[in-house]
């Protein structure tokens, strides 16, 4: 094992154990090297990586410390990763998307307060009668995202949230090719709210996955 890799794993054990809890600081540079038995190159370039993945934050002039380590922070860097997708894998986000939102939809349909729900309602009334199809995609994903977020659980609501990127222009192509996608996308939004709405998890995942396997099937006869 690398040594840089080493240090990674001694801090990662540090975190994992409890010895450094979300928010912690780092003992001094000096002190933790010495402790670990590594050099104080290694424990910086150890340092470097798990601020990238945000793990660690560093703080010039105070110090580094342990972030939240709150899913929707970590699970950023996936995010990054998920931005140098090609065009030929999309497909491949869509089938994730077809497990992962049907499953957040009907969380949704038991977890969302009415306060919720009614905000759901408003992004539906938002999209104007005739939208350009830039404004039909933003408020599907603004549609997806409330949703995901509903489902009350943070880890789920990321990892859909960063395979929103890759599927954009994909929808958009839809948008502008695919007659009367505006109105399937307008009907199958209304029966997922209705089902959400009136706390069915059942039918709102049936009718999540329709919608999204709908786009899917379209994507798959156009390539």
């Amino acid at each position: 094992m690398a040594v840089t890799d080493a240090a990674i794993d001694s801090i990662k054990d540090m975190i994992i154990s409890g010895e450094l809890a979300p928010g912690d600081r780092l003992p001094k540079e000096a002190d933790l090297a010495e402790r670990l038995g590594l050099s104080r190159n290694s424990l910086r370039e150890a340092v470097r990586a798990l601020a990238l993945i945000n793990v660690l934050d560093v703080r010039q002039g105070d110090g580094t410390y342990v972030t939240s380590l709150e899913p929707p922070l970590l699970l950023d860097a996936l995010s990054f990763v998920v931005d140098f997708h090609r065009d030929d894998t999309v497909l491949q986000f869509f089938q994730v998307r077809r497990i992962l939102e049907p499953a957040a939809t009907a969380m949704a349909a038991t977890q969302m307060k009415d306060d919720d729900i009614e905000a759901l309602r408003k992004i539906l009334d938002s999209l104007p009668a005739e939208p350009s199809v830039e404004q039909l995609v933003a408020n599907d994903l603004e549609f997806h995202q409330r949703i995901a977020a509903g489902s009350g659980n943070a880890v789920l609501s990321s990892l859909i949230e960063s395979l929103s990127g890759p599927t954009t222009r994909a929808r958009v192509w839809r948008g502008l090719t695919q007659e009367g996608a505006l109105g399937k996308t307008r009907e199958q939004h209304v029966a997922i709210y209705e089902a959400i709405a009136s706390h069915q998890p059942d039918i709102a995942m049936a009718w999540a996955t329709v919608h999204v396997a709908g786009v899917e099937e379209w994507l798959r006869q156009a390539l």
